[in-house]
């Protein structure tokens, strides 16, 4: 039964009325696994399980009969139906058309009242969800928008055997799901090239023989609305194939995407020509399926098929997020989904032709951009003296540029545009456009849509330039209503930076800032964003000599002076308080400080409204300039970062890019050296430190290796790498011919024996709270410039991510924690007891608001180790659904106290973890604990 637990039936028998909240929560969770109901729109499915009941019918139950008038829509959850239809309205002579099958929704005559077309009869035992007409109807009325889309793909209809007469190929059948989505034009299939390429019909080949030497049954004929369709296969049976053969497949949209990649070739085709791949119950047959007497695979082809399985998955899956692309942009714009139009925007964030236009705009243009491809050679695009109608964008392929009498006078290239200018000014063509190789691929905005878009973006820009050349790009948009310390109203509209030099940036934000503002106020946004982000466009190199001119200005009139001396000192402290001690490690920005304060000093001799800010100038530049005491000196040694000594035990400090750190390197004899470097080392002064220990260095490699056997060869410009590996992770060094036969080390595996016996005496308030204590000593160790750097690559900054490394660590290791424990514990009574303790320690986690180790056990339980123990699980269900409960409904208590005991063996225990981090290895202990049931 799909409700086997018990909970969602009981609850769906209750009348709507008498549906609490947290009952209409549980069968919300349990809806959203059902197939059926896995696309609809949360809102919906919300309503549904209010007005929705649940029906455990028999077999030989009739629902209802041929021209009866309707009651009721239906959703099939399990089992299957047959529909019969019957001439002379007499069901004993009724002839069974077709079956539904899971995921088939019928019945929605009830909308108009006409009768019933049909007799439903259940096939076997089903489960069924219904809905009456009264609330169908109101939920038809608010929701019409999510359901005209939702109602119709059918998961589950199944062919049958019988003979039926052409006579039933007119019935109207609208009051189940049609096969064929009516929502989209059944175009003739239009691929994108006249032949397939050899590697995508390779491709295709390899998928078809895999298929038929793995899972023959999904190649097969298949009868739909009295037409057998020969030989072939359904969209969600090869998405959900595709998804179990390789671990590079990891969403149903991927998969969709690379199944794309063969029929926008031909490889793979739709029965009624349909021109893309739809995760639904759709039919489609490969390229050599086509024929009559379709070959088979031979062993020979079968072993053949299975080695290079792998190599065509990861080929797909690197050209099938440009075939999803595709897909979307062939679709008429009008119905593009919120979800394709995202999908598009992403794209064009990568597109150089589109990189210097806001967001907005280049929102606004993924609802209109339109795919256009052309397959041959000199294929003229438009001719010079046309009417413009439209700008294009090179996806793929390039096209030569030629006027008369001139010839070919340049050559664009992926990432190109043209034909702006001829509806700028709305001009003939000044060029003619030809293809200047096969298969070009472009997008195009059409005249109207330019116009429109261009129109809205100029009459919001403004643009400083100098020497004919932007220098400074703002957009405007609504500031929102806001009111000043002094009550005055905000302006109703602000300008953003869109582009521009990194002077005229600077300069921009100088004469724009709050000087009223207080150095920590929350709503002066614009310095903020600009502090910390300058490194991005202007490093502290460029930064600071930018700012010691704005400074000694003389020529300007007193107060214009004044006030653009305080705007430089204002942004100097705020950059100085943001950067902080990592300022010591940049030698041209110490001296520029005190370069800075000497200059600032100066100038209150003559300028005295300038002493106020003085003081905290001095005590910035005193506070920095400070040369480091005792645990903070500049170049701490700390050791090696994944050992289990007492090192943890203490209170963690920041770790800087000029800290050294000590790290053993292993060697393809699982011997290793030990080095000594800075943390902030690129890969290649890491080669050389391996190189001058091992005495030969000669075309050495660095590779970061999983206890899953998972190998990554580093670039030389990877900088900081020792705190990016993984929970159990090594790193080692080989010369690059051995890279294949390096191994894990047996020290990876983690630990053979549980913790139970430790764990089981400690409280689970006291585990709460230290693991809450060492969470936050890693969090409070994280500057913000490290998500800077994090995010836009730390080797263009060549900074260190340490801190934020090892917090992310973090995570990991209490999520593997969590399964290593359990996976560990043979007692079947003890794993109880520990899900027990472990849904506790979370739950006064989230009391101490620490939702990072709180969602770190939660996926834990979530593991597939975890989560498959039925065994376990079922001795517990109860006290899960109150703890949760609990979780949602207490707020956290900051005054509660702890108790007073030694938490020092708690404290010691919590920052060792030890863990198996290799969901395989977990996985096969999981299985000896619990063995898979018949």
């Amino acid at each position: 039964m799909l409700f086997n637990t018990c909970h969602p039936c009981v609850l769906f028998s209750c009348r709507p009325l008498e549906r609490s909240s947290e009952d209409v929560d549980i069968i919300f969770a349990r809806l959203k696994e059902v197939k059926a109901f896995e696309k609809f729109h949360p809102n919906l499915l919300q309503q549904i399980c209010l007005c929705g009941y649940y029906e455990n019918l028999e077999k030989g139950i009739t629902l209802f009969r041929q021209g009866d008038i309707g009651t009721n829509w239906y959703a099939v959850l399990t089992g299957s139906l047959d529909v019969k239809v019957s001439d002379t309205s007499n069901h004993q002579d009724a002839v069974t058309i077709c079956t539904l099958g899971i995921g088939t929704a019928f019945g929605e005559s009830i909308l108009d009242n006409t009768p019933r077309h049909a007799t439903i009869v259940t096939r076997e035992h089903s489960e069924l969800l219904r809905i009456e007409q009264k609330d169908f109807k109101a939920l038809w009325e608010k929701y019409r928008q999510y359901m005209s889309g939702l109602l119709t793909p059918p998961y589950g209809v199944m062919e049958t055997g019988s003979n039926n007469d052409s006579k039933y190929e007119r019935l109207d059948m609208r009051w189940w799901t049609p096969l064929i989505d009516p929502h989209i034009p059944h175009h003739p299939t239009k691929t994108i090239t006249q032949v397939p390429s050899e590697k995508i019909l390779r491709a295709g080949k390899i998928l078809r023989n895999t298929i038929l030497s793995r899972a023959p049954h999904m190649i097969r004929d298949r009868k739909y609305h009295l037409k057998t369709y020969r030989q072939c296969c359904v969209g969600t049976e090869l998405v959900d194939w595709m998804m179990q053969q390789s671990p590079c497949v990891h969403l149903r949209t991927q998969a969709v995407g690379m199944w794309q990649v063969l029929l926008e070739e031909g490889v793979l085709n739709h029965v009624d020509q349909e021109h893309h791949f739809q995760d639904k119950y759709l039919f489609y047959r490969f390229l050599d399926d086509e024929r009559e007497d379709a070959p088979l695979p031979t062993e020979e082809e079968k072993k053949e098929c299975d080695e290079e399985l792998q190599d065509t998955m990861l080929l797909l899956s690197q050209i099938g997020p440009d075939a999803h692309m595709r897909m979307i942009l062939r679709k008429p714009p009008g119905q593009r989904t919120v979800d394709d139009l995202e999908f598009i925007y992403e794209e064009l964030l990568h597109i150089k032709a589109l990189s210097h236009l806001s967001t907005t705009v280049k929102r606004e243009l993924a609802g209109v951009l339109i795919f256009e491809s052309h397959p041959k050679a000199g294929t003229v695009l438009f001719n010079q003296g046309e009417e413009g109608t439209s700008w294009y964008i090179i996806l793929k392929g390039s096209v030569n540029v030629v006027i008369y009498g001139k010839g070919v006078v340049c050559t664009l290239h992926e990432g190109d545009d043209f034909g702006k200018l001829a509806l700028v000014n709305d001009a003939p063509r000044a060029a003619s456009i030809v293809l200047r190789e096969d298969n070009c691929h472009f997008l195009r905005v059409d005249k109207e849509d330019f116009n429109r878009i261009l129109r809205d973006v100029e009459a919001n820009t403004v643009r400083l330039k100098e020497h004919d050349q932007d220098v400074l790009v703002l957009e405007k948009i609504p500031a929102g209503n806001r009111i000043s310390n002094q009550g005055n109203s905000q302006p109703q509209h602000k300008y953003i930076v869109m582009s521009g030099t990194p002077e005229k940036i600077l300069e921009h934000f100088l004469e724009t800032m709050r000087l009223e503002a207080t150095l920590n106020e929350a709503t002066d946004s614009v310095l903020n964003d600009f502090i910390m982000m300058h490194c991005v466009f202007m490093p502290n190199s460029q930064l600071c000599p930018a700012l010691m001119p704005s400074q000694g200005t003389e020529q300007e009139k007193m107060d214009y002076a004044l006030n653009n001396k305080r705007r430089v000192i204002r942004l100097v402290l705020q950059w100085a308080a943001l950067y902080g001690d990592l300022l010591q490690e940049d030698e041209a920005a110490m001296a520029f400080l005190e370069e800075f304060y000497v200059s600032v000093s100066d100038d209150t001799r003559m300028i005295a409204a300038l002493k106020e800010q003085l003081p905290e100038l001095e005590k910035i530049v005193k506070q920095i300039s400070e040369e480091p005491k005792g645990p903070q000196k500049k170049h701490k040694v700390l050791l090696q970062l994944f050992n289990t000594s007492d090192d943890r035990a203490q209170k963690r400090q920041p770790i800087r890019g000029s800290d050294e750190v000590l790290f053993k390197v292993y060697c393809i004899d699982q011997t290793y050296t030990t080095i000594r470097v800075p943390v902030s080392s690129s890969v290649k002064e890491v080669i050389g430190a391996v190189a001058d220990k091992l005495g030969s260095g000669e075309g050495l490699i660095i590779v970061k290796m999983s206890s899953g056997g998972e190998k990554v060869v580093l670039k030389p410009h990877d900088v900081s790498v020792f705190t990016t590996l993984s929970v159990n992770g090594r790193l080692f060094a080989c010369p690059r011919d051995q890279f294949d036969a390096l191994a894990p080390l047996p020290e990876q595996e983690g630990p053979s024996t549980g913790t139970v016996g430790t764990f089981e005496l400690m409280s689970s308030k006291d585990l709460a709270h230290q693991m809450t204590i060492y969470d936050w000593e890693l969090f409070n160790c994280v500057h913000e410039l490290e998500l800077i750097y994090h995010t836009f690559g730390r080797h263009n900054f060549k900074k260190t991510t340490a801190n934020l490394d090892l917090f992310l660590r973090r995570f990991n290791e209490i999520q593997f924690w969590v399964v290593t424990e359990i996976c560990l514990c043979s007692q079947l009574s003890k794993r109880v007891q520990l899900l027990k303790k472990y849904i506790k320690i979370a739950a006064h986690c989230k009391e101490y608001k620490n939702l990072n180790s709180f969602f770190a056990i939660i996926m834990g339980l979530s593991n597939v180790a975890v989560s498959r123990l039925s065994l376990t699980w079922e001795r517990m269900i109860a006290n899960t659904v109150r703890t949760v409960k609990f979780c949602r409904s207490q707020s956290f208590n900051p005054e509660a106290a702890l108790t007073n005991k030694n938490h020092q063996d708690v404290r010691s225990y919590v920052r060792q973890l030890n863990v198996i981090d290799n969901q395989r290895t977990l996985s096969q202990m999981s299985h000896r604990l619990e063995p898979r049931r018949a």
